[in-house]
């Protein structure tokens, strides 16, 4: 056999994705690419690693058996690497976060300086809704999740971040001056995240509080989907700051004043608190502690202009 890492790679994502084209995004590579590290991959072998069936792909047994070999071999390698980065004194491991998708404008902030110190850590970064995020937290998957509402039932560390802002928008287009009231989401269309999110959580009980029954509701499944909808026109959403300010400042995207808005909450990284963390997640979260008022100066101080 004559198989190479980068094909242990690819296959173990596609049986965890079940997807060419997510293995493609995941490694940055067109899907004729995938497709052609998984024909070489599977010529190793005489019985078929995956079927496909009407499109679909699904992984065999023997699939399944090769998938958890490779995701061994892959581990052991990760090994060899970080007991040589130890040798050498440096700080090595891996850093596993799973981040709600808003969180994706917050993070990387958090990160950069880190990562830049200490070459040697290997970042694993999911982004997902609140509810895969904090799953993957209660099952021990990830070392920390970025979340804006706070867990039930979990024993955590908290180390608080910043503020989140929920704001109201439509497109520069939307017919209304001034302050609006809250009956006015009753009149429009308005666009939600997806069942799971966060983000529609806390627009549903805005909703709620105020006795208002929504004419029609639009789902997607990304910020960006929203984001791209209201500009388009197709409606109103509550939204987070954080992730508006470019379409703001363009003029592709107002708030609209509204009693009750801004909704503000707070990012949160928590880790489970009866785990035993690897000295890379202990470091990363003292790193937090001493480092994230300068980042949030530096960073995030045009929210409070808005």
């Amino acid at each position: 056999m004559n198989y190479t890492l980068n094909q242990l790679r690819i296959f173990l994502k596609i049986a965890q994705t079940r997807s060419i084209t997510k293995t493609a995004e995941e490694f940055h590579l067109t899907q004729p690419a995938v497709s052609i590290q998984l024909k070489n991959f599977q010529q190793q072998f005489d019985i078929p690693l995956v079927e496909v069936i009407n499109k679909r792909i699904f992984i065999t047994d023997f699939g399944k058996e090769i998938a958890a070999a490779a995701e061994n071999i892959l581990n052991e390698v990760h090994a060899i690497n970080y007991k040589t980065l130890a040798y050498k004194g440096q700080l090595s491991g891996r850093l596993t976060i799973s981040v709600v998708s808003t969180g994706k404008y917050v993070i990387p902030y958090f990160l950069s300086s880190f990562l830049k110190m200490h070459p040697g850590v290997e970042l694993e970064l999911d982004v997902t809704n609140k509810n895969k995020v904090v799953e993957s937290l209660q099952n021990n998957e990830v070392d920390f999740a970025l979340v804006s509402v706070l867990p039930h039932n979990m024993k955590l560390d908290c180390i608080e971040l910043m503020q989140n802002k929920l704001v109201l928008v439509g497109n520069p287009d939307a017919p209304i001056e001034g302050q609006a009231k809250p009956d006015f989401l009753e009149s429009v269309s308005l666009l939600y995240r997806e069942e799971g999110s966060a983000t529609r959580q806390t627009m549903e009980k805005f909703v709620q509080n105020n006795g208002l029954s929504v004419r029609r509701k639009i789902v997607l499944t990304s910020n960006e989907a929203v984001k791209q909808a209201v500009i388009a026109g197709l409606g109103y959403s509550i939204m987070p700051l954080i992730g508006l300010r470019n379409e703001i400042l363009n003029g592709q995207l107002k708030i609209i004043p509204m009693r009750g808005l801004p909704l503000k909450s707070q990012w949160n990284l928590i880790r489970l608190s009866d785990k035993k963390h690897s000295p890379v997640t202990q470091a990363y979260a003292d790193y937090l502690e001493y480092e994230k008022n300068h980042i949030i100066a530096e960073n995030f101080g045009w929210l409070e202009n808005f």
